[in-house]
């Protein structure tokens, strides 16, 4: 069972290639070890010393939010389920705004380093110990899956050493990070974002040379009902639509943008609020940038297997290897190339590991060291901090050898995680948008913010949506020139995860199973977010929160979006601006909640554990 011919391996042109990205990642952490003196103190090395500029900032926030599982996996998103993704491109715009215009301010203002700091400030300590214990615990647990899966994925199609790779980027990560902290991180991933560019620009450029040009690709992909872009069905239960993705997207994704430890540290490291906000602008290039890389690079897997699907004809055993598969199938002919992909998606890896390590290393220092030794000096903590790293980049090696042995938890983990971003979102913004919002009702909402996204998420776990709501599109295998006897494609498409789940649970589907949890997977974050602000706004009024006192610094003013202005008044105001005192910005959550809902999705399509 033939595919257009046999595809290549690797050579050793292509491990030199991927080896040359490992170094090079690891010589940009010794640089920043000694550079400028050093990492002299823990500001220095968890915040770059707050002297970072637009344009690497940029960078570094478009480089977290791609792990490996998107480069991997949006391509095959496309290739099953049609272009619709790339309406992403208008969510991405309304997240930069929200988080530039909201968000931004408030934690630029404060000048905190962990952006739990800022519920302590607003709330109080339980509700600041809530969010920083569950995202150290949700973020080792997520690092873990994205050094994991990838490597499964590469492995089985490549042959690249499993646990090799898992060692090897799980190290230089975390040596990077030791040595050169927020710097470091940030320029490997400046670095890093140029690798996974040139990664896809490969593959897009020889498929469209094969496949007879761009056109060809285009035809291709309309003939198969791939370029879907305009579904205006407003149902919440189907999968995509323009109003799940406009609309749930928008919520997902200010989860990771708006309040999330690993992004808010990349740009309240910038030297002034209007180099952070340039950052997050100037992201959204970059963004766009990976979008249509990666949509192309989908559609060119569908021209070149529009008759021959690798995944229904056995050639893969999972969507997330059909990229893998492709690139050793167009570029066997050009060693090193290859390589290049594969050093395309561990750069994805690396960015988004070293985000989670370095942001681990920031909270715990903040939320759990400083408050209970406050008088160790600043070197002690640079110690602490770069001590720090070594450990958590210890336990997410380990957490993905334990991610191998778990099997298809790794997308109810995944799914869990997409989850509880709503809830948080809620949360920060209760405490910035709400004035009357008090800490009974904080810890009110969240709980009920908690309680709802996992009934709902969990819920679709354990019975998945029906395939009609999943709008996979056709896949076909008439082109394969071999005996292979194409089963019926329902059947082959299907993930067995469906008919295991009826099976063991032996019963009829209920009205709760086909509506409440087959809510398309991009709508669980808006479902936490909109409960934790309405039952937080509900409980602060009933217990006296309009009597209160808050402090204007922790509230979004319209000042705050009236000094966007600034910038065109005289020079003196301006550089008053700039040096306001609270140059030091918040950090928030993980980077990767963003990253990883695609990814959940993508992965779990994957293994047939929809959201």
């Amino acid at each position: 069972m033939g595919a257009p011919r046999d595809i290549g391996t690797f050579v050793v042109w292509d491990y030199v290639v991927f080896a040359g990205m490992l170094i090079i990642s690891a010589v940009i952490g010794i640089y920043y070890a000694f550079a400028g003196g050093g990492q002299q103190t823990s500001k220095d090395f968890l915040m770059g010393g707050r002297r970072m500029t637009a344009v690497p900032v940029a960078l570094s926030l478009t480089a977290s939010f791609m792990s490996a599982v998107t480069v991997l996996g949006t391509p095959s998103e496309v290739y099953r389920f049609g272009a619709i993704f790339s309406i992403f491109a208008i969510t991405y715009f309304l997240v930069v705004v929200l988080t530039a215009e909201v968000f931004l301010p408030v934690f630029y203002r404060l000048g905190i380093t962990s952006t739990y700091e800022y519920l302590e400030l607003r709330f109080n300590k339980c509700v600041r110990l809530c969010g920083t214990i569950l995202f150290i615990v949700l973020t080792i647990l997520y690092t873990g899956i994205v050094i994991y899966a990838p490597a499964l994925a590469l492995n089985q199609v490549t042959g690249f050493d499993l646990w090799g790779v898992v060692v090897a980027t799980g190290v230089v990560c975390t040596f990077y990070c030791t040595m050169g902290g927020l710097k470091a991180v940030i320029w490997t991933d400046v670095f890093q974002v140029g690798i996974m560019v040139a990664g896809f620009l490969s593959v897009i450029i020889k498929a469209a040379l094969i496949q007879g040009g761009i056109s060809t690709i285009i035809n291709d992909a309309s003939n198969g009902g791939r370029l879907n872009f305009w579904n205006f069905n407003p149902n919440p239960l189907q999968r995509h639509t323009f109003w799940t993705i406009i609309i749930g997207g928008t919520f997902t994704w200010t989860s990771i943008y708006g309040v999330n430890q690993s992004q808010v540290q990349r740009y309240i490291s910038c030297k002034s609020r209007f180099q952070a906000k340039l950052s997050l602008y100037v992201n959204l290039v970059g963004l766009w940038v990976i979008l249509v890389c990666s949509v192309l690079c989908g559609l060119a897997l569908y021209s070149r297997y529009h008759d021959c699907d690798p995944w229904t004809a056995k050639k893969v055993s999972a969507p997330d290897q059909l990229m893998p598969y492709l690139v050793l199938d167009i570029l066997q002919d050009y060693p090193g190339l290859p390589g290049l992909f594969v050093a395309c998606a561990y750069s994805g890896t690396l960015s988004t590991v070293s985000s989670s390590i370095n942001a681990l290393a920031a909270v715990t220092m903040e939320d759990l060291v400083k408050p209970r030794f406050p008088s160790l000096s600043e070197k002690t903590l640079s110690w602490i901090s770069q001590g720090m790293s070594v450990l958590f980049g210890a336990l997410c090696i380990g957490m993905a050898a334990l991610a191998s042995l778990m099997g298809a938890l790794l997308q109810a983990a995944l799914s869990l995680f997409g989850m509880l971003g709503g809830p948080l979102v809620g949360l920060f913004a209760l405490g910035i948008l709400v004035p009357f919002a008090n800490s009974i009702g904080a810890f009110g909402g969240l709980l009920a913010g908690f309680a709802v996204s996992l009934w709902v998420g969990i819920g679709a776990q354990l019975y998945p949506p029906l395939p009609e709501r999943m709008m996979t599109l056709r896949l076909e295998t008439y082109g394969c020139n071999s005996t292979y006897n194409g089963t019926n494609w329902m059947t082959t498409t299907e993930i067995p995860f469906f008919t295991s789940a009826s099976q063991v649970h032996n019963i009829e589907r209920t009205p709760l199973m086909d509506n409440w949890y087959s809510l398309s997977y991009l709508y669980f974050s808006t479902v936490g977010t909109l409960v934790t602000l309405f039952v937080g706004m509900l409980i602060s009024v009933s217990t006296g929160g309009r009597k209160q006192n808050i402090d204007c610094r922790f509230l979004l003013t319209k000042e705050d979006f009236l000094s966007n202005f600034d910038i065109f008044k005289k020079k003196k105001q301006v550089l008053g601006y700039k040096s306001h005192p609270v140059e030091d910005g918040g950090t928030d959550n993980p980077a990767f909640n963003h990253i990883e809902l695609n990814s959940t999705d993508q992965s779990s399509k994957i293994n047939g554990t929809r959201l």
